[in-house]
């Protein structure tokens, strides 16, 4: 009997002392999980390590192709703004591999633009055609300003000071603020200011005078009649191309312009890097209109046509902007550095370069796409 009784207590024991291995198991095997869950999320650095990695080769494979690309005259395709664009990409990588006093082919291309600076500052062939003098300048002085060598100091304030003066003062005009071709006065679009904007900000000119200005333009490129009187004006937060309600999207069936991506993603970085809070209405309205239509498979609006110009101003404008996540339309969850970084991965051709099936915006030369395409991934990067 007593040993019956001894033996019930010893298997009470025994299950007891069970019950607690488990239970505690159960709480390490827990907190084990949430602690990787955690590490693992959207939008964390180690939840990047392996596709950094294959970013970083997509990289350099894509320069590598691009040295072979480029012509004795030091120019790639014999034109200013592929080569600004070309040498950026170099110049950003994100391990600093092509430092410019280190890489005689990349002061080549420097001492290139440099040889068509004109006597008002502009970087441009005069005598290619379409000239595009803002264009060209801009992605020269980005170039140029990539490389922190202060010998280009008088040549960087120089190209400054013309996209400066681009920029329009007529306060009645419907492009106030605006800053266009350069050769064509009367165009003044939201690409040209972009790309103005950005020369000017990422080249360390912070004129809060031209950044106001901007601004005014900017409003009146916004579908959002909260803050744009323009007639045409709806209220999807989104923009298009001018002011005077061009869309390359075209008109809606309310006759109204469309908004469309890349163009939306312009407005962003320009609203974002003239100083415009992140809370702000209008940089708000913007956010949730990507939010809404947010995709890497098309530019949205345009289907393929800018598709590459859209993925480097995507990348610029999300990374400036600062929130690694993105919620959708239907709720769904996207961590925009990994689905753009993978989309671009798959769409690298075995040489090393990107090119774009439709033509439009020069987007059939693969130099200019290879660009675009490493551009992005350089700005999306999260070392």
């Amino acid at each position: 009997m007593i040993r019956r009784i001894h033996l019930a207590r010893m298997s009470w024991i025994l299950a007891f002392v069970f019950l607690m291995l488990v239970l505690n198991l159960s709480i390490l095997l827990h907190s084990e999980a949430s602690s990787l869950s955690h590490q693992m999320q959207p939008g964390t650095d180690a939840s990047y390590e392996d596709l950094n990695r294959n970013v970083l080769k997509a990289i350099n494979r894509g320069l590598e192709w691009l040295k072979t690309k480029q012509g004795d005259d030091g120019l790639f395709e014999h034109h200013p703004g592929m080569t600004g664009l070309a040498v950026t990409a170099f110049l950003r990588h994100p391990e600093n591999r092509y430092a410019e006093t280190n890489h005689p082919f990349v002061q080549k291309a420097l001492q290139a633009l440099l040889e068509f600076q004109q006597p008002n500052g502009a970087i441009y062939n005069a005598d290619q055609q379409p000239a595009l003098p803002n264009y060209n300048t801009s992605v020269s002085l980005m170039a140029l300003s990539s490389t922190g060598n202060p010998e280009y100091k008088l040549a960087i304030a120089k190209a400054q000071n013309f996209i400066k003066r681009l920029q329009v003062q007529d306060s009645e005009s419907v492009y106030y603020g605006g800053i266009g071709y350069g050769s064509r006065e009367t165009v003044h679009d939201l690409s040209n200011l972009n790309f103005a904007v950005q020369a000017l900000k990422e080249s360390g000119s912070d004129d809060q005078q031209v950044w106001d200005k901007a601004i005014k333009f900017l409003q009146k490129c916004q579908n959002s009649s909260e803050t744009n009187s323009e007639s045409w004006a709806g209220n999807d937060g989104g923009f298009i191309y001018a002011p005077d309600g061009q869309s390359k999207a075209g008109r809606d069936e309310s006759d109204k312009p469309r908004s469309y991506a890349s163009m939306t993603y312009a407005g962003l970085l320009s609203f974002i890097y003239a100083n415009v809070d992140k809370d702000d209405s209008r940089v708000q309205a913007a956010v949730d209109w990507i939010k809404k239509h947010f995709t890497v498979e098309e530019n949205y609006g345009m289907g393929q046509e800018g598709l590459y110009y859209n993925y480097h101003t995507m990348a610029k404008a999300l990374s400036a902007y600062g929130e690694p996540v993105i919620v959708d339309g239907k709720g769904m969850t996207h961590d925009w550095y990994r689905e753009l970084g993978e989309k671009l991965l798959s769409e690298q051709h075995p040489e090393g370069h990107w090119v774009n099936e439709s033509s439009r915006w020069m987007e059939s030369f693969p130099v200019l796409v290879t660009s675009y395409a490493i551009l992005a991934l350089e700005a999306a990067y999260r070392p």
